[in-house]
């Protein structure tokens, strides 16, 4: 079983990787396009990444990409809630 990593320093990885995609989770969150259990397993899903103890340096030497990582859990889910993001705009 793989053991999760601390959640605060999960959930400073979401909002970073958010920001860098350009993906707003607080405001998808109060606009109701993002679930309080969605946000938990969005963390939950970083938290259980592998790829999570690379994700730091990845976003380091990325300000702004247009999507997450293919190694990323939540690649779908930030695309997703960008695009909405968009045609609510």
């Amino acid at each position: 079983m793989t053991r999760l990593g601390e959640i605060m320093t999960h959930l400073r990885l979401v909002l970073r990787m958010g920001r860098a995609t350009g993906t707003d989770l607080a405001a998808a969150y109060r606009s109701g396009h993002l679930k309080q259990e969605e946000w938990a397993e969005i963390v939950q899903q970083c938290r259980g990444c592998s790829w999570a103890k690379d994700c730091p340096e990845w976003l380091e030497r990325r300000e702004q990409v247009e999507q997450a990582p293919f190694s990323c859990p939540n690649r779908k889910c930030f695309a997703a809630l960008k695009a909405k993001q968009k045609e609510h705009a």
